[in-house]
């Protein structure tokens, strides 16, 4: 397959938005891009949307799961084969669908997402600093907030 060129080409991006994503089975799969001629590989994470077409508020914990796992990934992984993360916010399933998960709501996750892969890790000091940052008094990971 390396022989083709189309290593040197493209990047391949690894999606996957599960709250309990599969560290090691991510990192097999990242060695065996490596072993086809892929040097480099992106991540793809959700801080919205990506938990139900009918889902109107953001769960925050769950997206903050995910992230934290994709984090072990690139720490399992080689360090110069992750090129990046796109960190998407999706607001729909598809064109017939509703909206689902609209910016507004979803922007205290995105917060919390953005500084967990910032520093690597997520903690109470962190989450007073997105609490700081936002305004808020009490950021609530594990259940909707009101």
């Amino acid at each position: 397959f390396s022989e083709s060129g189309v290593p040197q080409l493209v990047q391949p991006m690894i999606w996957d938005y599960a709250a309990d994503l599969d560290v090691e089975g991510k990192v097999h799969l990242i060695e065996k891009y490596r072993r086809c001629g892929f040097s480099k590989v992106w991540f793809a994470s959700a801080f919205k949307g990506a938990t139900g077409v009918n889902q109107s508020l953001t769960l925050i914990g769950h997206h903050l799961k995910n992230h934290l796992q994709w984090l072990k990934v690139a720490s399992n992984s080689p360090a110069d084969v992750l090129e990046g993360i796109a960190l998407t916010g999706w607001q729909r399933y598809d064109h017939f669908s509703v909206l689902c998960e609209l910016l507004p709501v979803a922007i205290p996750s995105l917060a919390v997402c953005l500084q967990a892969l910032k520093n690597g890790g997520y903690s109470e000091k962190i989450k007073e600093n997105v609490e700081k940052l936002l305004g808020m008094s009490n950021l609530e990971t594990e259940s909707f907030m009101r």
